[in-house]
Formats: C-alpha cells, sequence, structure tokens
C-alpha cells in the first residue's frame, strides 16, 4: 500500500527511513505547540484552543503535501506570520481576531486560484537557478540563527544588537540551558560523523535525558521543569472557542481598505516565505529537475493554500509549509511518507500536549543548528566569481537572518539580481524572464507603499 500510493522504490528510501524522517521533521518543528498559542492567545485568543487548532491545521497540510504532492515538506502555522497577526493587525490596527482569521481565510481562497492558474508555479521557474542556490544557504543561516537563540547561546543587546550569553550570570537556570544546547550540537555531530541513522532525532533525546538528569539530582534549576508530571490530556472542547469563528467578521472595527491592506500583506509574506522553503528545502533534497524546477509544485502549492483555509476555520493564523522540513530530509525523507507522519503525530501531540510541551526548546535547538549547517552547503554551487551572479547571492544569504525573514532576503536578492545585470548590460546573457521584471517592481513597490 504504501509503495503504490509513495512510491517508495522509485525514490531510493523505504518504510524506516520515511518515519524516521517524518518522527524528527516533527521533532524539530514541535515548539510551535507551544510557541503559536502564546503568541495568538495575545489577540485574546483561547490558548488551549490555539493548541488545538495549531495541531490540527498541521495535521491537515502535512496530509495535503503528502498525498498531493507526495513530497517529505510538512505544513504548520508560520512563524512571524503569527507575529504579524497577533502584533500588527490585532494590536497595532486594532483588528478584531475573529476578522483577522477571516483575513487570512481569504488569503488561502486567492492562493488556491493562484495555484490552480499556475501564477504561483510560474513565480518559482522563474528565479535563477543561482538564488534558489542562495535562497537554501539563506534558510540554513536563518534556522541557524533561530536554533542559537533558542539554545539562549545568542541574546539581544543594546549596543551591538545581539550577543553571546553571559554565562556566569544564573547559570543554574539559563546559563546550564545554553551548556546543554552545546552539549546537544556536539552530540548530533558525533551522530551524523558515526553514520548513525537518526542522529538529528537522537540527539533531541540525549539532550532532553541529560538535561532531566542533571534536573532531578538538583544541579539544574530551569524557570520551566524539563520533567513531564502529566502525559496525556483528552480534552479537546475547547476548540469550539475558535472553530468556525472566522465567519463572525465585525467590519465596523476596521475599514475595507485596510482589510485588503492586511490581506495583501498576508498574501505576500506567505507567498514567498512558502516558495523560499520549498527552493530551500527541495534544493537540499536535490528534487529540482535539470532546469531547477520542481516538479509537482502544483500540488505543494495547492496543498499550502488549502491548509491556510483549514487553518483559519479551525482557528489559528497562515499555515504554510516549514523549513524544519529540512530536517526530516537531512535524515532520508524524499516521500510524502515523511510528512504524513509528521501530520499524524501532530494529531496525536493534541492528547499528548503535556508530554510534548515539556520538550526544551534549547534540546530542539541543536537540531535546527546542524540543520543550517547541512543546508549552508548548497552555497559551493554557486558562480562567486560572476559577480552578477554573487553578489545577489550573497545579499539573499546574508538578509535572511540579518532582516529575520525568509521573504525578505528573497526580495533583496531579486531586486539586486534584476538591477545589477540589467544594468551591466547581461539582462540577454542571464535571460532575464518578464516575470522577474515585474517581481522586482513588486517588490520595490512594497518598500515604497507597505
Amino acid at each position: 500500500m504504501f509503495e503504490k500510493l509513495f512510491k517508495l522504490k522509485e525514490n531510493s528510501t523505504s518504510i524506516k527511513t520515511e518515519v524516521l524522517a517524518g518522527v524528527t521533521t516533527f521533532m524539530t518543528m514541535a515548539y510551535i505547540l507551544a510557541v503559536n498559542p502564546n503568541i495568538l492567545s495575545q489577540s485574546g485568543m483561547d490558548k488551549t484552543a490555539v493548541l488545538v487548532a495549531t495541531a490540527i491545521a498541521s495535521f491537515i497540510g502535512s496530509m495535503c503535501m503528502a498525498f498531493m504532492a507526495n513530497y517529505p515538506f510538512a505544513l504548520a502555522p508560520g512563524m512571524g506570520l503569527n507575529a504579524y497577526f497577533t502584533y500588527t493587525v490585532c494590536m497595532q490596527y486594532g483588528v478584531p481576531w475573529k476578522t483577522a482569521l477571516f483575513a487570512v481565510f481569504i488569503e488561502g481562497v486567492i492562493f488556491i486560484i493562484l495555484s490552480l492558474t499556475n501564477v504561483r508555479e510560474a513565480i518559482f521557474n522563474a528565479i535563477p537557478a543561482t538564488l534558489k542556490l542562495a535562497v537554501s544557504g539563506g534558510i540554513g543561516l536563518f534556522i541557524a540563527f533561530i536554533g542559537f537563540q533558542d539554545a539562549g547561546l545568542i541574546v539581544a543587546n543594546d549596543s551591538t544588537l545581539v550577543t553571546y550569553v553571559d554565562f556566569s550570570k544564573d547559570f543554574f537556570n539559563s546559563g546550564m540551558a545554553a551548556i546543554f544546547a552545546i552539549a546537544g550540537v556536539l552530540i548530533t555531530g558525533i551522530l551524523i560523523v558515526k553514520k548513525i541513522r537518526g542522529g538529528i532525532l537522537f540527539g533531541i533525546l540525549i539532550t532532553w535525558i541529560l538535561a532531566m538528569i542533571f534536573e532531578a539530582v538538583g544541579i539544574f534549576e530551569p524557570a520551566v521543569s524539563t520533567i513531564p508530571t502529566k502525559f496525556f490530556s483528552f480534552d479537546i472542547t475547547s476548540i469550539g472557542k475558535t472553530f468556525g469563528q472566522c465567519f463572525i467578521v465585525d467590519f465596523d472595527a476596521t475599514s475595507i481598505f485596510n482589510f485588503i491592506v492586511i490581506i495583501f500583506s498576508f498574501l505576500f509574506v506567505d507567498l514567498f516565505d512558502t516558495l523560499g522553503t520549498l527552493i530551500g528545502v527541495s534544493t537540499k533534497a536535490d528534487m529540482l529537475d535539470e532546469n531547477g524546477r520542481l516538479p509537482r509544485i502544483k500540488g505543494a502549492l495547492l496543498a499550502d493554500s488549502i491548509a491556510t483555509c483549514a487553518g483559519a476555520v479551525v482557528g489559528t493564523s497562515t499555515t504554510t509549509t516549514y523549513v524544519e522540513s529540512a530536517s526530516g530530509v537531512t535524515e532520508g525523507g524524499r516521500t510524502g511518507l515523511t510528512s504524513a507522519t509528521t501530520g499524524m503525530l501532530f494529531l496525536l501531540a493534541i492528547f499528548l500536549s503535556p508530554l510534548f510541551g515539556s520538550i526544551p526548546t534549547f534540546a530542539i535547538a541543536p537540531a535546527l543548528i546542524v540543520v543550517g549547517f547541512y543546508m549552508i552547503a548548497n552555497v559551493v554551487k554557486i558562480n562567486f566569481e560572476d559577480a552578477g551572479e554573487g553578489i545577489p547571492a550573497f545579499l539573499t544569504i546574508a538578509a535572511m537572518p540579518l532582516a529575520y525573514s525568509i521573504s525578505e532576503g528573497i526580495a533583496i536578492g531579486v531586486i539586486s539580481y534584476t538591477l545589477i545585470n540589467l544594468f551591466t548590460g547581461k539582462a540577454k546573457e542571464k535571460k532575464l524572464g518578464v516575470l522577474m521584471y515585474i517581481l522586482t517592481v513588486l517588490f520595490i513597490a512594497k518598500y515604497i507603499f507597505l
């Protein structure tokens, strides 16, 4: 059955490899079950309801990806998009969360239409191969940066924006957490060098176990215990507080113009975050064809669109393809069985939320850092000897972690690639298509008007 559904032999993989990859992807994405409810609850939404909605949306999206595109890409409510939902749309603009959810739903409907009409696929195919490689490398740095932050190794600083953690300050709490993260990176690295299958997953588990042991003997004093006290919760009635609420719209609280701007903003960020993730992860998995195109991309984009609509209905912000899917790809995931496994685990997580909520972020952080290492390797394929290729690639790579945004990296890369090659007379040589010019104009307009 699995062979018929997912073509395992054709993709040189096995059930064991795919399932293990799916578990690994889930483990690196599981933090969203804690982070998303915390962010969206500040808009007035019920925290428990959002947790259940997050798990359901992730399940639906990952299953759509598995059966509509047969790719190992998992989906969940997007980071950045949830922050925009709460802090900008709801808190800054004063839009009720139900109305904001309706904007997300409309965004999903528009994406479905764009996907069916090949617009999103055309955008993907129009991006030059150099920028695709740069996006993969940039995403690597971006998620590694997130990993360093989650580990508590990189912290905010007024004079230099970010700096390394002071281990001596609160040593038995945040200091030790950072040390556990460093140990996790080393453990994961050793496992990978030894070619132990599932090294990233085992790195997470070993780091977590070490933390629990040190906490149990009284050496480690975390602000939130790493030792689970409750394993199951079967109460899912809270979903009623958000389910279907996106259709209860209050336009009196916001103007139609502002509502349209909100939809466009959701569209813009989601479109290029999704494209960036698909480019980066598929490049890492060597899934692009000889022309740098992703086969079956229409199914992947459609799955993303449907998941966004479903997520809005159950009660969460935009659901999108997750860059952490790279961790499962790194473990050998090549088919939809990987994303289906991740989706099933998200569904089970509804009942095991107390257990998964006990996994500390510093135990997951090493996985993100190591995956970042894998993805940055793609930059060696970029021709830096050609400045027309190398400079836009460099700007793309640098902008993602520094701007804390995949879509901003793509925007800067597209603008610089087009303008540099246009004004140096190399546009025809580089075969710049009409769509690249259109994207460049739109990106420039975004910075001027939004």
